[in-house]
């Protein structure tokens, strides 16, 4: 006669699972004390834990550490690292939407005009694009195009080297709104100077100049000092040979772009750190004001160019309104 084994009977402390009441078992959670079965043991370092103590604990880490860990960790990324990110996707987008030809010329100026390059007028199929017709998003969306894998290089190594030294002398929050600020102003400047209307324009480098006045008006506001000397003789020495090499472009470089957005970065560079006029306390609230006043004034000028050139457009061209 064949034996079958048999299982020991459970002992007489072991109880349903409190998930599976049909599985006895004499294990339990070690932090709420519900029996478990070996499917809800989840190992701890001391015993067990169910699942319902595990997902708590998940929860309170969320709220407590790891929301901690979460905001340490975004705010190590910088600024910079992030907008050096969006130009490099875009980039990417263009070269999707222009072909596999587009790598390294970029894509046709057609692709860029519709991507968003800041253009006064533009006819596109049957349709006139651009700012004069209230398209003002072009200002900012030009930012992050550009014509070319060599002009995407310079921009995002001229970022990542003046981008970082003006993010950790101002923080993020300010830097963020001398990049866009100045960025615009940029954009603006090129449309309301810029002789042909039909011209679309591109890139990042109006906001690298606005960037880069910051960086001179730091280093002014610190000639004093070895590092604030040797700093601006530096932006100087790199501003000279931006200069010639914009002016001996023959028209390839938007220079308009990249004086408007020096001239923005000057302005919101002396309006955070020259707040002295206003008390010579150095208080946080002078210096908020000063920026905010700097600030606002870069805008309104942004908002006035527009708002002229757009004018002196429509004058021009009354058959397109």
């Amino acid at each position: 006669m064949d034996m079958q084994p048999t299982m020991p009977p459970p002992p007489s402390s072991a109880q349903p699972c409190y998930r599976h009441p049909d599985v006895q078992t004499g294990v339990r959670c070690t932090r709420c004390g519900r029996p478990i079965c070996p499917d809800c043991m989840h190992a701890a370092p001391v015993g067990h834990h169910c699942p319902t103590c595990v997902e708590e604990a998940r929860k309170e880490f969320r709220q407590g550490p790891g929301r901690r860990i979460a905001v340490a960790n975004a705010k190590a990324i910088s600024v910079t690292s992030v907008i050096l990110v969006a130009l490099a996707a875009v980039y990417l987008l263009e070269v999707i939407q222009g072909g596999a030809g587009s790598l390294l010329e970029g894509p046709r100026t057609v692709v860029l005009v519709k991507m968003g390059a800041a253009v006064g007028l533009f006819p596109l199929g049957s349709d006139v694009v651009g700012i004069a017709i209230g398209q003002t998003w072009r200002l900012l969306t030009a930012m992050f195009l550009h014509a070319g894998l060599i002009h995407l290089a310079f921009n995002m190594y001229a970022l990542w080297i003046f981008g970082n030294v003006v993010e950790g002398e101002f923080g993020r929050p300010r830097f963020a709104l001398v990049y866009f600020l100045t960025g615009l102003f940029a954009s603006a400047a090129s449309y309301a100077f810029m002789p042909e209307v039909f011209i679309p324009a591109v890139g990042a480098s109006g906001a690298v100049f606005g960037v880069f006045g910051a960086i001179v008006a730091f280093n002014w506001n610190r000639r004093h000092t070895a590092l604030g000397a040797a700093g601006l003789r530096t932006a100087i020495v790199i501003l000279l040979i931006n200069s010639f090499i914009a002016f001996s472009s023959g028209g390839a470089i938007d220079w308009r772009a990249h004086l408007g957005g020096f001239v923005a970065g000057l302005v919101m560079g002396f309006a955070a750190e020259d707040w002295t006029f206003l008390t010579r306390s150095g208080v946080p609230a002078a210096r908020r004001l000063t920026f905010a006043l700097g600030s606002l004034a870069v805008f309104g000028a942004t908002v006035a160019l527009v708002v002229w050139r757009t004018a002196e457009i429509k004058q021009l061209f009354p058959e397109v309104f």
